[in-house]
């Protein structure tokens, strides 16, 4: 269960930042605009690299031979 509720978080926020990267580069979108888009995705490759550190922390742990 633990394990869905990360990965469904980590494909929406990785979603979230494909759509704010594509908005960033539309010429109609302002500056002011394109500021939020940035610091919105800032915040989704931040939630994206902790699942991922947290995946990789537990690959590593599985893996050290008792």
């Amino acid at each position: 269960m633990d394990t869905e509720i990360k990965t469904e978080g980590f494909e929406k926020s990785m979603e979230k930042l494909r759509e704010l990267a594509d908005k960033i580069q539309r010429p109609e979108v302002s500056l002011e605009e394109a500021l939020r888009c940035y610091e919105e995705g800032m915040k989704c490759y931040d939630a994206c690299m902790t699942i991922l550190d947290g995946a990789k922390q537990k690959i590593a742990t599985e893996e050290v031979p008792e």
